[in-house]
């Protein structure tokens, strides 16, 4: 019975993702990324197809909602977030939870002490250090897990999933392998709670973080700031130095094209500085050469919610057995598609 009821609760949870304040699709960070749209829209209004020269037709272009890659991800998403959740429950509270009483010195997450003996403006400072911190430290975990996604030959298999997608809408961001969830999940977890634990170790307490809406302060202005057009069709690209600093939607399709200039580059999340650091860092002035999608890869096998769920199993298998017997083999990375300059609007 308890599993059918987490079942359940799984189909009215995913209809309910839209009003949830910690998932990427919430409303109100869907609101904020139309209005960051039609300012780019008029903005380059001028340079429009006549397909695209009215807002709606630019917000929901032709060639993306035409193509079966946008169709298989909302296909998926529903697929991933009701049967999937279920390889996942409660991994990255037992990493934080494990990590947390190794760091603290023995103590239970349940028992840290959230109250502060400092004066009003010192635990203020200590809050918002402890916030900074925790972020850099997550974000730089989740930077170091993409990282082996594209390096290691068997953990590609899995991530390439995700960049299976040949056109990009926000739901794309949800075509994820169980496989990677339980990476970020397990490896974050247990870094957020280090932190924590060694937070409580030397301050005596765990400090609160600031939250909007529930959710953590950074995080919450991360999404809603065009978080959505990460996933998207629409080119935002932050000017000069910038875009080193501040994440922005370029980042993120630069990372997910398969022209050979972009192949492993911009693996972060929220802070490209780790990938400036790292030397990971790609950043052309106009969108002309990205094109989504892992190129001439085995893309045409991933063409149904079980297909990305099995194929990556067989194809991590072959490369594993490939590795033990000493034979190079050749599914470990994207596969660049000719270098060619080809407009994608936006």
């Amino acid at each position: 019975m308890q599993f059918f009821d987490r079942f359940f609760q799984n189909i009215i949870d995913t209809f309910l993702i839209v009003i949830d304040p910690n998932q990427r699709i919430f409303v109100l960070y869907l609101v904020s990324s139309v209005v960051i749209t039609y300012v780019i829209y008029k903005s380059a209004k001028a340079r429009l197809s006549s397909t695209e020269d009215r807002f709606l037709g630019f917000l929901f272009p032709k060639h993306v909602w035409s193509h079966p890659s946008a169709w298989l991800d909302l296909r998926y998403f529903f697929f991933h977030r009701i049967f999937g959740k279920f390889l996942l429950l409660g991994l990255s509270a037992w990493a934080m939870s494990l990590a947390f009483s190794w760091a603290s010195g023995g103590l239970h997450i349940t028992q840290a002490d959230t109250q502060s003996t400092l004066s009003t403006g010192a635990d203020i400072l200590v809050t918002l250090g402890f916030m900074m911190i925790a972020v850099f430290v997550s974000d730089f975990l989740g930077w170091f897990c993409h990282y082996l996604q594209h390096k290691s030959p068997i953990l590609w298999q899995f991530h390439k999933v995700h960049h299976s997608a040949e056109v990009m809408h926000p739901v794309s961001n949800y075509r994820e392998h169980p496989i990677d969830n339980f990476l970020y999940l397990l490896v974050t977890g247990a870094g957020i709670g280090i932190v924590f634990g060694l937070a409580v170790r030397y301050l005596g307490y765990l400090p609160n973080r600031p939250t909007l809406l529930g959710v953590p302060l950074m995080v919450f202005l991360f999404n809603i700031v065009g978080y959505n057009l990460r996933h998207s069709h629409v080119w935002l690209r932050w000017p000069g130095k910038l875009s080193m600093i501040f994440p922005s939607p370029a980042h993120h399709h630069v990372h997910h094209s398969c022209h050979p200039d972009h192949l492993d580059k911009n693996f972060a999340f929220m802070f490209p500085i780790w990938d400036v650091i790292f030397r990971t860092y790609e950043m052309p002035d106009d969108n002309r050469d990205v094109k989504f999608g892992i190129g001439d890869g085995n893309a045409d096998e991933l063409t149904s919610c079980t297909r990305l769920y099995w194929v990556p199993f067989r194809d991590a298998f072959r490369v594993f057995d490939a590795q033990r017997k000493g034979v190079r083999f050749n599914m470990s990375k994207p596969q660049p598609v000719a270098k060619e300059r080809k407009e994608t609007g936006g």
